[in-house]
């Protein structure tokens, strides 16, 4: 019930139970109900409009033209960099690598991650002893850079997404190239602590440690470097290139939608005329059929007449 008649204004109370007014006898609920429901279409359209104008953003920023749809790969393929080994540390026994499946070394990213949470004060202590600026903190400094590198080539793929009505917007291209700075000092790190590596007679981690370890920087990391690069070459040619706006969008997807009905109109029709041939076809046949059951009939009573 309404707080008060919207016909006369009329204060309404809890009591106040009937559909009609107490005042001027007005039904509220069917007061003004044709008024009411355009203004219900109207808002109902707007919103519509609304959603319509997003998806028309999302789908012009992933497929809308060539150079986004290249943009859209090279924004996924340097995820394959970050499956190649980075880097790899080797010592008399072991080997540790920035590497997620050991092409390149026996203990690889996963182990050394589970290692350095299980017996973090070790690592700590360690690293501690060699004044943070030995080869086991450029180590570890290194494999973190390559995971915010990871972590910043993510962000700038979802924000493809994220911000799709930004057509000429910076914000990729940022984070793509905090992604590229991240991976490059995540190579300089562990490239200096592997030169750094022989001064050292051993390098102890928390369970393990490498003797007389050697160092190098993996062909992995630069194939992640390029797609790195790449992403961020694509990201900015799409930011300077033209871009649509929402009536050419709505437009282009009224037209779709109109093509897409015409062509379901005409395989309806198609399906229906082929359907009037059938029956038509079905009954010629019948009406045949009909005829030479009388022929017959006809012929069969003149040979009983003679």
């Amino acid at each position: 019930m309404a707080n008060t008649c919207p016909n006369c204004g009329k204060k309404l109370h809890l009591y106040d139970i009937k559909a009609e007014c107490p005042s001027c006898g007005v039904n509220i609920p069917n007061y003004n109900w044709e008024e009411r429901l355009e203004a219900d279409n109207q808002l109902a359209e707007q919103k519509f409009a609304v959603f319509y104008r997003a998806l028309n953003r999302i789908a012009y920023s992933i497929w809308g033209t060539k150079l986004r749809i290249v943009r859209i790969i090279f924004s996924v393929l340097p995820a394959v960099g970050f499956l190649l080994p980075w880097a790899t540390l080797k010592g008399d026994a072991d080997s540790v690598g920035l590497d997620l499946f050991g092409m390149s070394s026996k203990i690889t990213l996963i182990d050394l991650l589970k290692d350095f949470f299980g017996n973090s004060n070790v690592y700590i202590t360690n690293m501690k002893n060699e004044h943070f600026s030995g080869t086991l903190s450029l180590t570890m400094y290194s494999m973190i850079f390559m995971m915010l590198s990871l972590l910043l080539a993510v962000i700038a793929f979802f924000l493809i997404f994220i911000l799709s009505k930004h057509f000429k917007t910076k914000a990729i291209t940022v984070f793509d190239c905090l992604s590229v700075v991240s991976a490059v000092c995540s190579a300089v790190c562990f490239a200096v602590g592997a030169n750094a590596a022989p001064k050292a007679d051993a390098i102890n981690f928390g369970t393990f440690s490498l003797d007389n370890a050697t160092g190098v920087v993996a062909w992995g990391f630069y194939i992640a470097l390029v797609l790195l690069i790449l992403d961020v070459a694509f990201n900015v040619a799409v930011c300077k290139s033209p871009a649509k706006s929402d009536e050419q969008l709505e437009a282009e997807r009224l037209e779709r939608k109109a093509a897409k009905e015409q062509k379901e109109y005409e395989i309806a029709l198609k399906k229906e005329i082929e359907r009037e041939e059938a029956e038509k076809k079905e009954k010629e046949e019948q009406a045949r059929t009909v005829a030479e059951a009388k022929a017959k009939l006809a012929e069969h009573e003149n040979k009983k007449k003679k």
